[in-house]
């Protein structure tokens, strides 16, 4: 699917704004709803982990091809990874769970679901839909769907945000146009990334402290880089997973600059020998001068 975020979020909105309260809706959908299998052509919620939903859905859709043209409006939104239990939250809507009885998603895990994902579809200029409303669902004490992931407050959770930004690899085009853009940014490392796990919903990623060499460190002390660059792997999932591209382990060039307590990456090339341009810019860096240091 798309990253470009703006049409498929509109598209959203547009479908889903006259979305009521679960009560009304659930007492209709007990007297009427079926099960049926969850398509393959469903690919929100196909294999999410059950088999059937009922039909209509909590979102009043009352077809399987609405279902199915509904549901994948939802896609880029899980490619940027926001929260790992986005995926959860949505189906228990689009694709509830077929039971002797409704069950919603609680209300806590929509606001987790929310914290995380309401700052991507802000990045495209669209708040958080009332049809998704966290005090429409069930307080936690009531049977309800549940978070999955571990609480993001837990200091044993790093819980990823969306970036706004459809950051790729950068091609190495010639060694001038690398330098001049090295200049216009505040920092420029050389470092290499680890990816720690492909089991889970989100990937996580490290730098390698014993491979991080700085060639400019700008507004930066060069001690605390390292630790801006982890916090920028650990917040900037869908970033680093475009650079990553499903590798396992890789040697960057990334530029970028600071903003206040963040470190943003603009650029990032892929340290490889067939990169001669990259190579030569970064021997030349040394005894480069900026413009504005030339001046």
């Amino acid at each position: 699917p798309s990253r470009s975020g703006g049409p498929w979020l509109l598209g959203l909105l547009a479908r889903l704004l006259l979305w009521g309260s679960p009560g009304a809706w659930a007492s209709y959908l007990r007297r009427s709803s079926s099960c049926t299998p969850i398509p393959h052509r469903m690919a929100l919620c196909y294999d999410i982990g059950y088999s059937e939903m009922r039909i209509p859905n909590l979102l009043e859709h009352e077809t399987m091809p609405e279902v199915i043209q509904q549901s994948s409006s939802w896609l880029p939104l899980l490619a940027r990874e926001c929260h790992p239990d986005a995926r959860i939250f949505l189906c228990s809507l689009f694709a509830p769970i077929c039971l002797d009885r409704l069950i919603y998603p609680c209300r806590s895990l929509c606001e987790a679901v929310k914290r995380s994902c309401a700052p991507v579809m802000a990045c495209y200029g669209y708040p958080w839909p009332e049809i998704l409303n966290c005090n429409k669902f069930p307080a936690d004490h009531e049977l309800c769907i549940a978070a999955v992931s571990m609480d993001e407050n837990s200091s044993s959770r790093r819980m990823p945000r969306a970036s706004c930004k459809d950051c790729e690899l950068e091609e190495a085009s010639t060694a001038r146009e690398i330098l001049e853009n090295l200049c216009a940014n505040d920092f420029a490392v050389k470092i290499r990334i680890l990816r720690k796990n492909t089991t889970t919903t989100i990937s996580d990623f490290d730098l390698d402290p014993s491979r991080v060499e700085v060639l400019k460190h700008g507004p930066l002390l060069r001690t605390e880089i390292p630790a801006r660059l982890q916090q920028w792997l650990d917040i900037d999932a869908t970033c680093v997973h475009n650079i990553m591209r499903g590798t396992h382990a890789g040697v960057f060039v990334v530029s970028g600059e600071v903003q206040s307590d963040k470190v943003v990456v603009n650029k990032a090339y892929a340290w490889q020998k067939k990169n001669r341009n990259l190579h030569q810019a970064v021997r030349r860096w040394k005894h480069h001068r900026c413009p504005e240091q030339a001046g």
